[in-house]
């Protein structure tokens, strides 16, 4: 019997120029991308098309200032460009559209593309990234995520002119994390109103249970599940306050209402 499989397709985004250092200091310490073949229409880029940054097997050492010099560096923008669909631009070909049409055609894809996918988190974000996640797909972590602030990235120290440096190298990938943690903060805030309502909703219902004397339960329940459930629902208050985030109205029809729905079938 053929069991037809499911795909969710899924990412996480980064704070660009954190993710911009942390991918500089990958590549310091002797890393590369040489087995990827970016294929795109069938077929992988000319030397022409993608030259390289170095000379030799990789670029370990490299500078920070080398590293933001050279003009092909696919750390540039990479979130954007991994997420957007390279065909509409003719892939890794720079001549085939105008650069700033080439920019706003990619930027527009790769927010189409994150809308569309079953779910996305985001790194800075890991306690409501868990949230989400666990909420999309009706499971459950063993041990809640933990937020890492100290990595190698957040360990470079930087003057505001290099900051503005990688911010304007990845100004595509600015935009597309502002719009995410928008969208991401929407579908936080949507959610968790909903879980509130199915709970004055139960609530409801077993206050009027009790007054009509229907045999509920009136000893306070120390089940595991209801210690689970307040214990989340004071965490949730605790995110809120600290993170922020646009509260929507709970009846109000927002972009990711039906996002459960972005499953392709196999």
């Amino acid at each position: 019997m053929f069991v037809s499989k499911k795909f969710y397709y899924i990412t996480l985004l980064r704070d660009p120029v954190s993710r911009y250092l942390s991918e500089w200091r990958h590549v310091q310490r002797g890393a590369t991308w040489k087995t990827s073949l970016h294929m795109c229409d069938g077929r992988t880029p000319t030397p022409e098309e993608l030259p390289s940054c170095y000379e030799g097997s990789d670029w370990s050492g490299c500078t920070l200032q080398q590293f933001m010099d050279c003009p092909y560096n696919l750390a540039n923008n990479r979130q954007v460009r991994m997420l957007a669909d390279l065909s509409l631009v003719g892939c890794y070909n720079m001549s085939t559209v105008p650069e700033k049409k080439r920019a706003q055609l990619l930027l527009e894809s790769a927010k189409k593309n994150l809308r569309d996918m079953a779910f996305f988190g985001l790194t800075e974000y890991q306690r409501k990234t868990q949230f989400l996640f666990e909420r999309t797909f009706r499971l459950r972590f063993i041990r809640p995520f933990m937020q890492y602030n100290s990595t190698r990235a957040a360990g470079v120290d930087l003057d505001n002119t290099t900051v503005q440096r990688i911010e304007e190298l990845n100004e595509l990938d600015m935009e597309l994390y502002d719009y995410a943690r928008d969208l991401f903060q929407q579908r936080y805030q949507y959610t968790r109103q909903q879980e509130r309502r199915q709970q004055r909703i139960k609530n409801h219902l077993q206050q009027s249970h009790q007054g009509l004397g229907l045999g509920v339960n009136l000893w306070p329940s120390h089940g595991r599940q209801s210690s689970v459930s307040t214990l989340e629902d004071g965490e949730g208050e605790r995110e809120e306050g600290e993170e922020g985030g646009r509260t929507e109205e709970a009846g109000s029809r927002l972009p990711t209402e039906d996002y459960m729905n972005q499953i392709i079938n196999r």
